[in-house]
């Protein structure tokens, strides 16, 4: 892992939000970036306004999203934030963002007061470490001649999180495996300032990456199949207990039900010794079109 690594600095920046004024914010455009803006993006940019309007001693431990419209990366996006609530010991916040006026999220979060309390967690699967598995990026170019070339470009490029999954899947999507399940590790390609907040904002942004395609994989289709469509439609995120972003996660999914164009998601995060840091929950559109 390098020490500073410009696509990470590039999403540090980008995660930061500029305070207009009375509940307003602006989250800025990505550098570079071309059609439609990463649902991970607009939900860790509303989490960071949202942040910015309870105390310090106020931790996020839930949000709840809904995706309405898509948005463009030709437009800075604007977050509204409503403070809803502020109880003893849980504040509620309502984000909604827009661009060109018009709502493209909305989105509900709950922070709370650090306290002790009775503990349980589900116990990490049994995968492969990750410095024994492939990274994605030289997985991708096995399969670079697989993809229409008009996607190709946006396959290739490299990302600010490293991913190395645990049971690669077939990129032309013509594989169908039994159980709707993959596991995959990741991690920021450089550390980042050891903030707290910070970190919460790059999880949920990381958490828009594979989930919502576990869905598709009991059917051999992929977002590179001609006439499927495929699209978030509301994320759930609850995070635990604090996290490093810039140490390997691992990122365990599975889909136990799909029907009527929607496919449902789930996902755990668990550290490198095990603890559940984080859950997610998804349903996304998974449409078959007629051609």
């Amino acid at each position: 892992m390098t020490e500073s690594n410009p696509l990470v600095t590039d999403l540090v920046d980008l995660l930061r939000v500029e305070r207009m004024g009375d509940g307003w914010y602006l989250g800025s455009r990505k550098k570079g970036g071309v059609g439609r803006v990463f649902g991970g993006q607009v939900i860790a940019q509303g989490l960071a306004a949202a942040q910015d309007t309870v105390s310090s001693e106020r931790i996020a431990h839930s949000l709840h999203a809904y995706f309405m419209r898509p948005g463009s990366e030709d437009y800075e996006i604007t977050y509204r934030v409503e403070r809803d609530f502020d109880g003893g010991s849980f504040s509620n916040r309502r984000v909604i963002a827009l661009q060109k006026d018009k709502p493209i999220l909305n989105m509900i979060t709950s922070f709370q007061k650090a306290e002790e309390g009775l503990e349980h967690q589900d116990a990490m699967p049994d995968v492969p470490a990750p410095e024994t598995l492939i990274a994605d990026e030289e997985l991708r170019k096995k399969s670079a001649h697989l993809i229409p070339e008009k996607f190709r470009d946006n396959f290739m490029r490299e990302r600010p999180f490293e991913f190395r999954p645990c049971d690669p899947r077939d990129w032309a999507g013509n594989e169908k495996r039994e159980k709707a399940q993959q596991s995959v590790w990741f991690r920021l390609r450089s550390k980042i300032a050891d903030d707290p907040s910070l970190h919460r904002s790059m999880l949920c942004h990381a958490s828009d990456s594979w989930l919502l395609g576990t869905a598709s994989l009991p059917h051999g289709v992929s977002w590179t199949t001609p006439g499927f469509i495929s699209a978030s439609l509301d994320h759930a995120v609850w995070m635990h207990g604090d996290v490093q972003v810039d140490d390997w996660l691992l990122y365990h999914c599975d889909s136990p039900w799909g029907g009527h164009g929607r496919g449902f998601n789930r996902g755990q995060i668990f550290d490198q010794n095990g603890r559940l840091v984080a859950s997610c929950a998804q349903e996304g559109l998974i449409r078959m079109t007629k051609r």
